[in-house]
């Protein structure tokens, strides 16, 4: 018997980690022009606004006073301090994507993420690994920060890398095109699962078993 009591299926809420350097951030906006209807959340952070960033899309940008005063009133997912700023997803506007049947997808790291699956346990979660230390390093390098600010980061990464096994999926990215084919096949799996075709197909399915 097909139950369509609730026949808007809820949205997926996906999880992507990885170490500095990883590729995460491309890898994303590869996603999303590639798999459609999925939306990233917007973190809040309490870092200065760098140069072609834009509040309210690549981050809400408060200072630590608001950010803790969201903090004791309960309003993050997760939030966590990295690189002497703090970072925090916000639980409403996700909450009410999901319940909206959008996909969401959030880019935090390994201490978010397990935060978040502790909240909502049917998070889909991918870390995406380097190849190499040495290819990590590469990359670090050619983004021209200071000596120590990519000592830093790399000692920051293994530590970083070192919690893949707490995720779903791994990827690896030794090669951008194959990477990216990777994180669309996982997001098209997770929205062809039977659970979720049948409430966004019940009366379809119906017609299709009627005796």
């Amino acid at each position: 018997m097909i139950d369509d009591t609730h026949p808007l299926a809820p949205g997926h809420l996906f999880v992507v980690s990885a170490p500095s350097g990883g590729g995460k951030t491309s890898l994303v906006r590869a996603l999303l022009d590639r798999a459609g209807a999925l939306r990233v959340s917007t973190s809040h952070t309490t870092r200065g606004r760098r140069s072609g960033e834009q509040d309210g899309i690549d981050y809400h940008f408060i200072d630590e006073a608001a950010f803790t005063d969201m903090v004791d009133g309960g309003e993050f997912l997760e939030h966590a301090r990295v690189f002497d700023h703090y970072y925090g997803t916000a639980r409403a506007p996700v909450a009410e994507r999901l319940a909206a049947g959008e996909d969401v997808i959030l880019e935090i790291d390994w201490q978010g993420a397990r935060s978040i699956r502790a909240a909502i346990p049917d998070t889909i979660s991918i870390f995406i690994l380097p190849p190499s230390i040495e290819e990590l390093e590469r990359r670090l390098n050619n983004r021209g920060d200071k000596a120590e600010t990519i000592v830093r980061r790399m000692r920051d990464a293994v530590n970083e890398m070192s919690h893949f096994g707490e995720y779903d999926y791994l990827v690896i990215n030794d090669d951008f095109e194959r990477a990216a084919a990777a994180l669309v096949a996982i997001v098209t799996a997770s929205r062809l699962r039977r659970a979720v075709q049948i409430q966004r197909h019940a009366e379809m399915l119906r017609r299709l078993v009627a005796p």
